[in-house]
C-alpha cells in the first residue's frame, strides 16, 4: 500500500463513515488540532526521563488516535457499525487521568501563584501540549455543540490538559528545574 492515494488533492477528504468533506470542515479543523496535540507529546517525549511519565503518555497518545476516530465518526450521518467501533468512552479514560493527576499533585509543592511555562525542556514541552490540547479543545466543543460528536471526547480533553500541566509541574520537579513564577508588572 503505497503512503499517496491521490484522493485529496482536490481539497476534499474522507470521514471513518466514508463521507467526503473539504479539508477546511470543522471535522478536519478538530482532526488536525488532535493530531498536532498527539505531536506535541511526542516531543515532550523525547525530552522525558521518568519511566512513569513515559508509560502514562504512550497510553494517552494511544487514546487520541482514539479520539481522532470519534471525530471523524460524526454521530448523525453514520451507519450504527461505524459508531460503535469509534465510540470513545471519555469519563472513564477521564477518571484514569484524574488518578495520574492526583498521584503527581500529591508529590508537588502547594500552587500559591501563577506559574510560566517554564520548569526545563520536558516541562516547557509538556506545557506546550496543554495549550494545543486546549486548542483541540475548542475545535472539538464546536462540534460536539452541532451534536455531530459525543460530548465524552470533551470531557476527556479537559481532563487531559489538567493532567499535561500537572505532568509538566512534575517533570520540573522530576529534573530539578525550578518554576518561573509570575510576576505582576
Amino acid at each position: 500500500m503505497k503512503i499517496y492515494t491521490r484522493t485529496g488533492d482536490s481539497g476534499e477528504a474522507s470521514l471513518f463513515n466514508g463521507e467526503r468533506k473539504f479539508k477546511d470542515d470543522a471535522f478536519f479543523q478538530a482532526l488536525g488540532d488532535v493530531d498536532e496535540l498527539n505531536s506535541s507529546i511526542g516531543l515532550a517525549v523525547a525530552f522525558l526521563t521518568d519511566e512513569g511519565l513515559l508509560e502514562q503518555l504512550a497510553t494517552i497518545q494511544s487514546r487520541l488516535i482514539d479520539v481522532g476516530s470519534a471525530v471523524a465518526t460524526p454521530l448523525p450521518t453514520s451507519p450504527e457499525a461505524k459508531l460503535q467501533r469509534a465510540h470513545f468512552p471519555g469519563a472513564e479514560h477521564a477518571a484514569l487521568l484524574e488518578t495520574w493527576i492526583d498521584t503527581m499533585d500529591d508529590q508537588l509543592p502547594t500552587l500559591k501563584n501563577f506559574i510560566l511555562p517554564s520548569g526545563g525542556k520536558a516541562s516547557a514541552s509538556l506545557h506546550h501540549a496543554r495549550s494545543v490540547c486546549r486548542r483541540a479543545e475548542r475545535s472539538v466543543t464546536a462540534l460536539s455543540r452541532q451534536q455531530a460528536i459525543s460530548l465524552e471526547v470533551n470531557v476527556f480533553l479537559n481532563r487531559l490538559s489538567d493532567y499535561l500541566f500537572t505532568a509538566a509541574r512534575f517533570a520540573a520537579k522530576m529534573d530539578g528545574v525550578p518554576e518561573v513564577i509570575y510576576k505582576k508588572a
